[in-house]
């Protein structure tokens, strides 16, 4: 058995310390050294003993010659499953999705974490920070998702927005100046459409009807006057008819009034007599004159609409109370200015009359649908037939 060292006595270090005692212990170490519980290669005075060698073991630590750390995963080592602690707490906690495949859990699918925001919440900052990125966060994510047409941050999973979330996304929904100002435009032309598309209604076809509809009263009326005798031939105040015109190829019969103003006669659907001076005329009844009309070529019951497609050799009647007065056509000027009113002369310019004669002149605007120039059709009287002989051959025919 080796001595005792000094530095055992003092117990200096731990490192050369010595299990040998006196004693029990030290009997055992004495006979441990030969004995069964003798280690291999190990002796009293400490493990540099010659002999000792622990596998891959030295005293001066790990990285001696001959030492080989086991790798993980050959026989004889398994490293153990890893569990991920909590940055915050060690209480308890109910691990992610992730740590449960991981582990082998079996929570109940009904106890399972919902979100990922949830588990990022629970797994600190920097994981917070990782599923607010992954969600849209707050430098625009929430913003490209609408641009993208896909749900918005908590739809699918059912959770209440946040307050930023749902005021970006007032702001996406809210349209923006530009859109506003289109749709003010368009809705500002569709009503401007509408409107202009119920004028022309109105005028190419409610004033006929309207027009139509008074003039049939008047002629009705004007013949049921002359039947019962109420009414005289003499002056008419202006806006009373006392004659209807006919035009038998056109097919035209509208009452005559007395004046030529718009909204009392020729709005009327009625044609207006030049009976007002400076452009008084002759009625059909005077030895000779120029029984001057107008009317209306479109809209308004548009009674002279077709008279240019009237020839030399048309009739025209013009029927009173007691007289059928019948003129023939006998020329046309198709363009002249509205300010010529010479074709209303007793002896009209451009009719090419010579002398005195019973005339009548037709005037109308063209061409349709403006009153820039007048459309003229002259035509002289060859019959004047009472009425007690009946109707001329132009309107039995």
């Amino acid at each position: 058995m080796t001595a005792l060292r000094p530095e055992r006595e003092t117990d200096a270090s731990y490192g050369d310390q010595s299990y040998g005692a006196s004693g029990a212990l030290g009997q055992w170490q004495a006979e441990g050294a030969q004995g069964p519980y003798a280690e291999p290669g190990h002796t009293e005075p400490g493990y540099t003993e010659p002999g000792y060698a622990e596998p891959g073991h030295s005293e001066l630590g790990y990285g001696a010659p001959g030492y080989e750390e086991p790798e993980y995963g050959t026989s004889g080592y398994e490293e153990p499953p890893r569990v991920p602690l909590d940055d915050e707490t060690m209480a308890l906690r109910v691990l992610g999705a992730a740590g449960d495949a991981e582990n082998g859990a079996t929570l109940a699918s009904g106890a399972s974490v919902g979100s990922s925001a949830t588990g990022a919440a629970r797994g600190g900052r920097a994981a917070r920070r990782k599923a607010a990125r992954r969600r849209g966060g707050r430098h625009g994510g929430g913003r490209e998702t609408a641009s993208e047409g896909t749900a918005p941050p908590g739809a699918e999973s059912g959770r209440p927005l946040s307050r930023v979330e749902a005021r970006r996304q007032a702001r996406l929904r809210k349209p923006s100046p530009a859109v506003v100002a289109s749709r003010v435009i368009g809705e500002l032309f569709i009503t401007t459409g509408v409107l202009m598309l119920l004028f022309v209604t109105y005028q190419l076809w409610w004033t006929n009807v309207r027009a139509h509809a008074q003039a049939g009263s008047e002629t009705h009326q004007l013949q049921n006057d002359w039947a019962s005798g109420k009414r005289n031939p003499g002056v008419f105040e202006p806006g009373q008819g006392f004659a209807i015109l006919h035009i038998p190829k056109l097919d035209v019969v509208a009452p005559i009034a007395e004046g030529v103003s718009n909204a009392k006669v020729l709005d009327k659907g009625m044609v207006g007599h030049y009976g007002e001076a400076p452009l008084k005329t002759a009625m059909p009844d005077a030895k000779t004159g120029n029984f001057g009309l107008a009317a209306h070529r479109n809209t308004h019951g548009e009674p002279f609409r077709y008279i240019n497609k009237l020839t030399a050799g048309d009739v025209v009647v013009v029927e009173t109370q007691d007289t059928y007065y019948v003129y023939k056509v006998t020329s046309m000027l198709p363009v002249t200015s509205p300010s010529n009113t010479s074709v209303l002369d007793p002896i009209p310019k451009g009719s090419g009359f010579t002398k005195p004669g019973r005339y009548i002149t037709l005037t109308t605007c063209t061409p349709e649908f403006t009153s820039k120039y007048r459309l003229i059709v002259w035509g002289k009287m060859v019959e004047e037939r009472p009425r007690s002989k009946g109707k001329p051959d132009a309107l039995i025919e």
